[in-house]
């Protein structure tokens, strides 16, 4: 939503129905199946797709029988740090594509200490290329 306490601390971004929160125009949208909503509920950032307001996610992945997990997207030192680190807590494979993501660096390095902190704890450091 476009009031959330979210925005107290970032920029407006990513709201529902607005051309920050499209889908890449080269994205095969067809074939996605299940979209995540995070901060609608205007408690806290969201930062995690496992703090999804509309499907809990780790449930949804154990229906389908699915071990492993691949993150990429926006920004490794939020989002993708904390998605990876819920995903290796709920007990997932954990991959971080590291070409397909991007931080904020907010501090200096933040991306650095965000993809040690993600491989200390278990995360599998993949580039794309490597993916089969």
């Amino acid at each position: 939503p476009s009031h959330s306490v979210h925005f107290e601390k970032w920029p407006v971004h990513c709201v529902a129905g607005t051309h920050g929160a499209e889908l890449h125009p080269e994205l095969e949208a067809n074939k996605i199946d299940l979209r995540l909503l995070k901060g609608t509920d205007n408690k806290d950032d969201g930062y995690s797709a496992f703090e999804a307001t509309n499907v809990a996610l780790a449930s949804y992945l154990r229906d389908y029988e699915i071990s492993s997990v691949y993150v990429c997207g926006l920004t490794t030192d939020y989002c993708v740090k904390e998605t990876a680190l819920d995903a290796v807590k709920q007990k997932f494979n954990t991959y971080v594509i590291t070409d397909a993501i991007a931080a904020v660096n907010a501090q200096p390095g933040d991306d650095k200490k965000a993809l040690q902190e993600m491989y200390r704890i278990g995360c599998i450091l993949i580039e794309s290329k490597k993916i089969s």
